[in-house]
């Protein structure tokens, strides 16, 4: 974006140096943490957005200044301005700022800067699963009564936010690999999940990925939790020192370990957890789906870490009831349950269904908006395959994000090789679809990383008052 790019090293000079930073579309998930926690620390914010959001009136709320319009003007005597690689370059607020030769920064790398500034940095990665872990952690440490600054790529309920600024040293952090984003942090502690082939388009191969994670490993001062259950995180913390891997999955010889796992109600995950051979804590989830089992032993391991019992551990992972756009239940209207999850990997969308598979519905619905042209056609036979596995499949228009489709791909090339399933390019045709064929007793889950959320309330709407 900048016509001269700047170092890591740079660009923390000039955060030390500055006192007003404008956020060209405050409002984002990725943004609005970011925004509350220079503010804690003194910094003069302003902001800008399109559309308004429960995030625009938290800010409003602390008191920062946020033009529901983008212009030039509301750069004002703004001396760094944050943007996210979302923001189109044409944007008059970034040209203003290029034009006066005003830095700007992007959101990831701001992110990684602001690490920096915690002696407890936790930094939680892996292709699937960060932002139910990261908001894992943090209700496990909020309910211990720790004061943790939090960034989250969901909203978690107990906040009621994706982040917050706190007053101790500790910051939980999503951290995402997507353009190597993560590679700015200074993280005392890293989190490895998974590892999967996602963001090809910039990495080119998995190898590469693994390449990239093993590097994030490698920035952890304290320690490196992996998911040992997960073929490519072990490789990626290969050479990595042993004295700080810590091991957790459902294998024997581990750091942590569940043993007696099995589903409670359907799809709720339940365990023993152990720590070096030792029973640690009876564990019964707040949140569906077998997946969730291990996102768990990966919070519970940081949340040890960060210094919390086995007690609150538990009780944090219990009363923990997902976080906004992770298998969100928006409620029952007309007997239909809806629900809406930020599933976009085919490794994802199988993990969600399964899940609601294991619920007793009637039908499970599954209305997929695929995102972006490159992730689409590397995954078609992925996405067919975990597909198929609902009772019902609709697809929308792919949303395209930043790209043009070179790829000549669309959703009608998934639909068609799926027995029964539909392609309805746009959310009015869907809700009117699924309005006049649900039945009490289905379930419908929009899912997708673009904007299907807004779907889930249309067919809410359409389907009538909430039960």
């Amino acid at each position: 974006m900048e016509t001269t790019a700047r170092t890591d090293e740079e660009l923390q000079e000039i955060l030390r140096l500055v006192k007003r930073v404008h956020f060209v579309g405050i409002g984002g998930s990725g943004m609005s943490p970011l925004a509350e926690i220079l503010h804690s620390r003194g910094y003069v914010i302003t902001g800008s957005d399109v559309n308004p959001s429960d995030n625009v009136d938290r800010m409003a709320g602390l008191g920062i200044p946020v033009a529901m319009y983008q212009a030039a003007e509301n750069i004002g005597d703004a001396q760094l301005v944050v943007y996210t690689s979302a923001v189109n370059p044409q944007n008059p607020e970034l040209q203003e700022a290029q034009r006066r030769g005003i830095p700007l920064i992007e959101r990831g790398k701001l992110l990684g800067l602001i690490s920096r500034h915690y002696g407890n940095a936790v930094g939680v990665a892996g292709t699937h699963g960060k932002t139910t872990t990261t908001s894992m952690i943090a209700q496990i440490l909020l309910q211990a009564g720790q004061d943790p600054s939090v960034f989250i790529g969901g909203r978690l309920p107990l906040v009621n936010a994706n982040g917050r600024a706190g007053g101790s040293d500790t910051f939980i952090c999503e951290a995402c690999e997507f353009q190597d984003h993560y590679l700015s942090m200074t993280p005392a502690v890293s989190v490895i999940l998974n590892v999967d082939a996602d963001h090809l388009d910039y990495f080119g191969t998995l190898d590469n990925v693994i390449a990239s994670f093993h590097t994030f490993a490698g920035l952890a001062s304290r320690a490196v939790i992996v998911n040992h259950d997960d073929a490519n995180a072990r490789k990626a913390v290969e050479g990595i020192d042993p004295k700080k891997r810590i091991w957790y999955g459902t294998g024997t010889g581990l750091e942590w370990s569940a043993r007696n796992c099995r589903l409670e109600d359907g799809s709720y995950g339940a365990y023993d957890l152990y720590h070096n051979g030792e029973f640690f804590s009876s564990i019964r989830l707040g949140v569906p789906g077998a997946h969730n089992i291990s996102n768990s032993m990966a919070a519970a391991a940081a949340a040890y870490l960060c210094g919390v019992d086995a007690r609150q551990i538990a009780d944090g992972l219990r009363s923990f009831h997902g976080a906004g756009r992770r298998f969100e239940f928006l409620g029952t209207f007309g007997g239909v349950t809806i629900a809406d999850d930020y599933a976009h990997h085919p490794t994802e969308i199988a993990a969600t269904i399964g899940a609601a598979k294991g619920m007793d519905y009637r039908k499970v619905w599954a209305v997929f908006q695929p995102f972006t042209f490159s992730r689409t056609a590397r995954h078609l036979d992925g996405f067919v395959q975990s597909l198929s596995a609902a009772d019902r499949v609709i697809l929308s228009d792919i949303m395209g994000s930043r790209e043009e489709n070179t790829w000549g791909v669309s959703s009608k090339q998934i639909t068609d090789r799926i027995p029964g399933a539909l392609y309805l390019a746009t959310f009015p045709e869907i809700t009117d679809y699924v309005a006049a064929h649900a039945e009490k007793g289905d379930l419908v889950l929009t899912m997708g990383g673009g904007d299907v959320y807004k779907c889930a309330r249309m067919i809410a709407k359409a389907l009538g008052p909430k039960e």
